[in-house]
This record gives structure tokens, C-alpha cells and sequence, in this order.
């Protein structure tokens, strides 16, 4: 029989028994390791948590519809601290000029459009700063900017609040013309003057319409009115002079021609 000690050598050996009962543990061990690295984390636990619930909070749609809210009072508040009409009386800063005065001049141009400033008025002060050719190129760059911008916003931040809002007849049929014929609305909401810019934009940002169309319609539609509006601030010097006066007439007629078609689509609306 074997003792813990040899009495010889006074050697300590273990015993067979204890020997088994130490493979026996380090077996159990390593068994149990294996197991807790091979079990699968729940994926429900990270979304379940205290984290998980924030983030779908404030990625929820009516949490981004509130951060856009907030984003749009902000811009018409800067506005109206730093007022953009001012351009029209005062002209423009003279350390800018050439062609970096023409691309500040579009991207305060496109913001501002995001803020709700008129377009009319921004056009005519692109044609009193730069004239009429430079003027018209820069106001078209700053609408198609703008346009971009609010169509972005309210796409990400707005779409997914406000599609199931659309429940009353006269929404449904503006928002299926724009799902639907997205670029040959857009070109007549360009066209003819009587629907707000900023409207416009953020009514296809909630429907169906696509990127392309909506752009290439804001670019092309808004030729005709921004040209107009860039040779009467150009020539608002001279009231009395043909260019003026013709672009005056190119500015009444669409608003005349607009309101007559509106006339005649507004039995059509209300019958879908």
C-alpha cells in the first residue's frame, strides 16, 4: 500500500485517487469553457436592453419628423437674424468675387430656399449682383442645391412619419400624381408659379418619386421663372426699359397660365 510520503526519502507522491480526482476537475473545466465559448450570444438581448430601446427611439420616425421640425425652425430662424434680403439693397461682400463669389453666392442661395426664403427674391438679387447671364446660372445651381437639401431631409427624416397621414382624399390624389408621374408633375409645379418652392420639394420627399426625376424637373422647370426674375433684377434699374418689361410679362404669364390650369385639375383632384 502506498502513503502520501515514502518513508525512505520523505518524497511527497500522490496517491492514485487523488491523482484521478485532479484529472477529473481540469476535465470538468475545460468541458465547461468550451461550452460558454461555443454558446451563441442572443441577439434579442442587445436590442431588449436599456441601449437598444434608446437608439429605436430616436431613430423612430416621429423622433426623426421632430429633429427635422427642429432643423427647419433653426434655418428660418437664422434667417431671419441674419436677413438675406439685405443683398438687394446692400449688394455683395466686395472681398468676394469672380468665381468664388458665384459659388458662395449658390450655396447661400440653396440654404436659404431650405429656410423658406422666396425664390423670387433671391433671383432677382442673383441678377442685380451678377447680371443676368452669371445671375441666371448661379440662381439655378442654388435652386437644384436646394432642392437636393430639402428633398434629403424630408426623405430620411419626414417620409415614414407622414405617408400614413395621407388619408384624405385630396392628399391621396397629389400624393399618387407624384408617385406616379413624378417628373411631369414636378416640371408643371416648376413651371407655374402658385405652389410654394419649399412645398413642392418636401410633398415629393414624402411620395414615391424618385431622386432623378425630381432633380432634373427642378433644374429644367425652373429655366423659364429664374431667367425672368435674373433679367428684372439685372435691369431693375431701368423700369422702363424692353428687357424689364419683358421680363415682367414672362413673370405674369405662368402665374396667369397656373392658375387657370389649377382651375381646371381641381374637379379631377377631388374626384380621386
Amino acid at each position: 500500500m502506498l502513503d502520501a510520503t515514502t518513508r525512505s526519502g520523505g518524497t511527497a507522491t500522490a496517491t492514485p485517487q487523488a491523482a484521478a480526482t485532479e484529472l477529473t476537475v481540469v476535465a470538468d473545466l475545460v468541458v465547461a469553457s468550451e461550452i460558454a465559448v461555443a454558446a451563441p450570444v442572443d441577439p434579442t438581448a442587445a436590442r431588449t436592453g436599456p441601449a437598444g430601446r434608446c437608439l429605436r427611439a430616436l431613430l423612430s420616425p416621429w423622433s426623426r419628423l421632430s429633429l427635422l421640425v427642429v432643423l427647419l425652425a433653426a434655418a428660418a430662424s437664422s434667417v431671419l437674424l441674419f436677413e438675406p434680403q439685405r443683398l438687394l439693397a446692400d449688394g455683395w461682400p466686395p472681398q468676394l468675387g469672380g468665381a468664388a463669389a458665384a459659388v458662395a453666392f449658390a450655396v447661400a442661395y440653396g440654404l436659404c430656399t431650405v429656410a423658406f426664403v422666396p425664390r423670387p427674391l433671391l433671383n432677382l438679387a442673383a441678377g442685380a449682383v451678377f447680371g443676368s447671364q452669371l445671375g441666371l446660372g448661379t440662381a439655378l445651381v442654388g435652386t437644384v442645391l436646394g432642392a437636393g437639401v430639402a428633398f434629403g431631409l424630408g426623405r430620411i427624416l419626414g417620409q415614414d412619419a407622414l405617408r400614413p397621414l395621407l388619408r384624405a382624399r385630396l392628399l391621396k390624389a397629389a400624393d399618387g400624381q407624384l408617385s406616379r408621374h413624378g417628373f411631369r408633375s414636378m416640371m408643371a409645379a416648376r413651371l407655374f408659379p402658385g405652389v410654394p418652392f419649399w412645398a413642392a420639394n418636401y410633398c415629393a420627399a414624402v411620395s414615391r418619386m424618385g431622386w432623378l426625376p425630381f432633380l432634373l424637373a427642378t433644374a429644367l422647370g425652373s429655366i423659364p421663372n429664374t431667367a425672368a426674375y435674373a433679367v428684372a433684377g439685372a435691369r431693375a434699374s431701368a423700369p422702363t426699359s424692353p428687357a424689364f418689361l419683358i421680363a415682367m410679362a414672362f413673370i405674369a404669364l405662368p402665374a396667369l397660365a397656373g392658375a387657370v390650369v389649377a382651375w381646371r385639375k381641381r374637379h379631377h383632384l377631388r374626384g380621386h
